[in-house]
């Protein structure tokens, strides 16, 4: 992997991770369209860097969340107890079922067929997301949003967007699912590095894997201030188009216009 192709892996990791539109579905088009590939350590870096922006975007609201968690404030250690409850999902999926979703991860027919699935599932906030209104999920909201994630294992479901849609059909008000959503990537994404570590071998073309951290960390922090902004103005659904384009455009090149 050279340099250009290292930044513009990490610049669809990072806008995508966050957007809803699949960043598992995106590199595994990317892939096989332009013939590259990624070694695991290139992956933990990628993540690594989207891990810094989430934690730096949400940063006083995880502050916060810390230090009262450790005073055993009764509002922030439900909070906490809610994240991890909704994580309990994706760990059991991972456990029964890792080896296959990992076998399909980089299939980019897979990956584009359920990017059609995630927008449908976004169309559906065009009448729930109005009516949406608790500041944070029930505890049954949060172990329903911990399967949306599980199902979001696959590549093409949108981890970010299955998780929101899930948070807002439950009720959740469109900040408060966004936050809790992406504070349940905060540990998504540490366990994806953490299933990724056993794989390294050496460090290779160091200059490259920076190039693409740094890519993927700033696209990442403008990915969440977009995204935000987007869910304040109730136009989440129009992700569906986009995610119904590109998913369409792929499968016509492979089967009809691939060489």
């Amino acid at each position: 992997m050279n340099a250009l192709e290292a930044i513009l892996l990490g610049l669809i990791q990072g806008f995508t991770e966050f957007l809803p539109v699949s960043s598992s579905g995106h590199l595994a088009i990317a892939r096989e369209v332009l013939g590259v590939g990624d070694g695991p350590l290139f992956t933990i870096a990628v993540h690594g860097a989207t891990l810094v922006a989430v934690v730096f975007f949400y940063r006083v609201r995880i502050a916060k969340l810390v230090v009262d968690g450790l005073r055993f404030d009764p509002a922030a250690v439900r909070y906490i107890a809610k994240l991890a409850l909704a994580t309990l999902p994706a760990v059991v999926a991972v456990l029964l079922a890792g080896d296959e979703i990992e076998g399909v991860l980089n299939d980019a027919v897979v990956a584009s067929w359920c990017m059609m699935v995630t927008g449908v599932l976004l169309w559906t906030t065009r009448t729930t997301l109005s009516r949406a209104q608790l500041l944070e999920p029930t505890w049954r909201g949060a172990f329903l949003i911990g399967c949306a994630q599980a199902v979001a294992l696959l590549p093409g479901i949108s981890r970010s967007g299955t998780t929101i849609v899930a948070a807002l059909a439950l009720g959740v008000a469109p900040i408060a699912a966004a936050e809790f959503s992406f504070l349940m990537a905060v540990i998504a994404i540490c366990g994806a590095v953490v299933l990724e570590i056993p794989k390294l071998q050496s460090v290779s073309d160091g200059f490259s894997i920076t190039l693409g951290c740094v890519a993927a960390m700033l696209s990442g922090l403008i990915a969440l201030h977009f995204f935000v902004r987007l869910l304040r103005d109730q136009r989440f659904y129009r992700f569906s188009y986009y995610v119904w384009t590109v998913g369409a455009v792929f499968l016509v090149w492979h089967y009809f216009l691939r060489a």
